[in-house]
């Protein structure tokens, strides 16, 4: 598979497991294959990149498509679990702003000539590219979200549980869990887009970037 196939693999998996909890709830045979298909979407997101590099098939729209694959994902979830009731409907708000915010800015950097995360890209601290780009860092970050997405989840039946050993107590603790569990990811979320504004901030001036772009024009014709 292509790095842009898998991209949107990760896409349909998530639609399927959004699917599963919200027509199968009741089913635990459904609750467990949407559940898979939810750890398979976030874990897909480090196999295109991946199969980009090894292959020599990276690309600056894949570099683009992949982050868009990351913004279906997160407010397709956070979405769902919000008309669900499970978490406020300001995080699924913040995950959206904060995705237009950084992409806007990685849009004027792109313009600029800056991109991705290695040589060249906009974020040129290391602190930036520690928070950001680091391996530690992308995978933290989709393991809060995969623990996040999986239990909420699972909480999706609850609600419709009667049992007599499931009182409001237990229900509201589990909820409580779940919501933390949510904070957190939105917590980790504002924390990684910290670098990408800061240093995204020198490109607003719109005029210097549309400067820019004639000189960088004329560099390349000189130098063929």
């Amino acid at each position: 598979m292509t790095p842009n196939q898998v991209t949107a693999a990760r896409v349909a998996a998530a639609f399927a497991a959004v699917g599963l909890f919200t027509f199968f709830g009741n089913a635990l045979a459904a609750d467990i294959a949407a559940v898979a298909l939810t750890i398979a979407a976030i874990a897909l997101d480090g196999v295109d990149g991946y199969v980009a590099r090894t292959r020599g098939m990276a690309t600056p729209l894949g570099a683009q498509l992949d982050i868009l694959g990351d913004r279906v994902v997160e407010n397709l979830f956070f979405t769902f679990f919000a008309v669900a009731g499970l978490i406020s409907l300001w995080l699924p708000i913040l995950f959206f702003v904060r995705g237009s915010v950084t992409d806007f800015l990685r849009g004027l950097a792109g313009r600029a000539g800056r991109s991705g995360f290695g040589n060249r890209s906009m974020l040129e601290t290391w602190w930036g590219r520690a928070l950001v780009a680091s391996r530690g860092s992308r995978a933290a970050y989709a393991i809060s979200k995969c623990v996040c997405f999986c239990y909420l989840g699972l909480l999706v039946p609850v609600g419709r549980w009667h049992a007599s050993w499931l009182d409001a107590s237990v229900r509201s603790s589990l909820l409580l869990i779940g919501q933390i569990l949510a904070a957190a990811a939105g917590v980790f979320c504002v924390v990684r887009a910290v670098p990408v504004v800061w240093e995204g901030r020198r490109y607003l001036d719109f005029g210097a970037v549309e400067r820019k772009l004639p000189a960088r024009a004329a560099a390349i014709e000189g130098i063929r």
